[in-house]
């Protein structure tokens, strides 16, 4: 038999985390409106974003305390009655069976599942414990460039 959860719910934790987040939030934007401090505009947006983040935990906490009956819950778990006859019973089967079928002829055929075909799949290299030597060269630039190349070329005006 399941406890009864009276009052708050089951997540009070929660509960309490809204309940501060909107008493410092309001607290927060009631000092930036009525006190007279040069940052009065900081302490307004301040106090505002923390009463919405308080909507975070007014969220955790509704969702939290949902109540659902077993019988709503019997198709989203898999508490499927097994008796189960008609259209959707026939499809479920079928549907059984041809996941099933694909599961063991993956298994006859010899191939691998999960970490066994990882592991299996590539031998690894051996390592390399040499050292390999790389060749390094300065450049010095070209100074090769005569002063009629280097000129300005004239550009006509763009129009707009």
């Amino acid at each position: 038999m399941e406890p009864a959860h009276r009052g708050l719910g089951r997540c009070t934790c929660c509960f309490w985390l809204a309940v501060t987040f909107d008493t410092v939030g309001l607290l927060v934007l009631l000092l930036g409106v009525f006190v007279n401090v040069f940052f009065y505009d900081l302490l307004i947006y301040a106090g505002a974003i923390i009463i919405f983040l308080s909507l975070i935990w007014w969220v955790f906490w509704y969702s939290g305390n949902i109540e659902v009956l077993a019988a709503e819950l019997e198709d989203d778990v898999g508490l499927l009655k097994k008796d189960r006859v008609g259209l959707g019973g026939a499809v479920r089967r079928l549907s059984s069976r041809v996941s099933t079928g694909i599961r063991n002829s993956f298994r006859r055929n010899g191939a691998p599942s999960g970490r066994a075909q990882r592991s299996r799949a590539v031998p690894p290299e051996p390592q390399q414990t040499g050292q390999v030597a790389v060749a390094m060269a300065t450049m010095a630039p070209d100074t090769s460039v005569s002063p009629e190349e280097t000129r300005e070329v004239d550009m006509p005006p763009a129009g707009t």
